[in-house]
């Protein structure tokens, strides 16, 4: 803002404050109503033109030397000057020029005690030359004639016409994959798309059905600097035929025989990978027990899970005469565990 329009404007009636306010208090009252102004804020033409004007009155008060010039300017108004339109606008009469300087200097231009000499063109002086001896031209240059661009305020305040920027993060997205159990098991590469991109990630090994899965920075863009937000993939896990998943144990039945069951054995079956391994099922062992395979379980970074069989004992679906008379001969044998088993049943 030049400085021949100062003598017009009242920057502190402008920021509401008083002509002894302290600059914490200049600056409290922009960044005030810069905020309620703004027009991001106030989107009407009134609230534009109310932002400009606090906006010009903050950056002449806000700086020590401007505001001592502009306070002296505003005294020179004060005691009677009046600007006339000279050549381009910005010249004044030659007659009222001793009214502003008297009011500073105490004696006008032509009068007696006056130190201070200037020239017309035309019957009017350029308002550039009587500013400049305040220490700058008002049409560029340093001092009061520094081009109309604004600092950045810090704390949220404003620079120029815009809004310093506030970093906003992104929101977050969510999907949905299927995975096969092996997958789930053994983890995977898969292929997902956000934004309009395509991108690949890992899915870890012994993920659960239902479980969800953060992927950082795969969500929406920030705004001003904010940091991406994040994608929740919400798995689900198909059920295999075969085996389940308790924690990081891979858990199968495991058919045995009665003999079996009640003599002990090694009985071998095949793991996830079509390898056969080998379990110790133990002398009275009964359906619902558990036996291990040491390591072929899920494989996490952290942790190797097993490979757990639950003893299923089978019986022929069809018995032959003989071996239903066996099966008797062998309860018999048993004593009283036959006993044991209805009273548990009746319990």
């Amino acid at each position: 803002m030049a400085e021949n329009e100062w003598l017009n404007k009242d920057f502190y009636k402008t920021l509401g404050v008083s002509k002894d306010a302290t600059e914490s208090e200049i600056t409290k009252a922009y960044r005030k109503l810069a905020r309620k102004y703004h027009p991001d804020i106030n989107k009407t033409k009134e609230g534009e033109e109310k932002f400009k004007d606090i906006s010009e009155a903050y950056d002449v008060l806000k700086d020590k030397d401007s505001r001592e010039k502009y306070d002296a300017i505003r005294q020179f108004g004060m005691g009677g000057a009046r600007f006339a339109g000279g050549a381009g606008g910005s010249g004044f009469d030659g007659a009222d020029f001793s009214d502003i300087f008297g009011s500073m200097f105490g004696g006008g231009a032509g009068g007696n005690g006056s130190h201070i000499r200037f020239s017309t063109n035309g019957g009017a002086s350029n308002l550039n030359d009587i500013f400049s001896m305040f220490g700058g031209g008002a049409g560029g240059g340093e001092g009061f004639g520094r081009g109309y661009g604004y600092d950045d305020y810090d704390e949220g305040a404003y620079q120029g016409y815009r809004p310093t920027p506030v970093p906003e993060d992104g929101g977050d997205l969510n999907s949905k994959i299927t995975l096969t159990f092996r997958q789930a098991v053994k983890g995977a590469t898969v292929s997902l798309k956000a934004n309009g991109k395509k991108f690949k990630t890992r899915v870890p090994a012994g993920v659960k059905d239902g479980q969800k899965i953060r992927l950082a920075g795969k969500g929406k863009p920030g705004k001003h600097g904010g940091k991406t937000g994040d994608m929740y993939l919400q798995v689900t896990v198909t059920e295999d035929p075969k085996f389940t998943m308790d924690g990081v144990d891979l858990v199968m039945d495991l058919p045995v025989t009665v003999g079996e069951a009640v003599d002990g054995a090694k009985v071998t079956a095949k793991d996830m990978d079509g390898e056969q391994v080998t379990f110790k099922v133990h002398a009275g062992a009964s359906s619902g027990d558990e036996v291990r395979v040491s390591g072929k379980g899920v494989q996490t970074p952290r942790k190797t899970g097993d490979l757990v069989g639950r003893v299923q004992i089978r019986v022929p679906k069809k018995p032959s005469m003989h071996e239903k008379h066996a099966a008797k001969e062998f309860d018999k044998m048993c004593g009283d565990f036959a006993a044991d088993i209805a009273n548990e049943r009746e319990a």
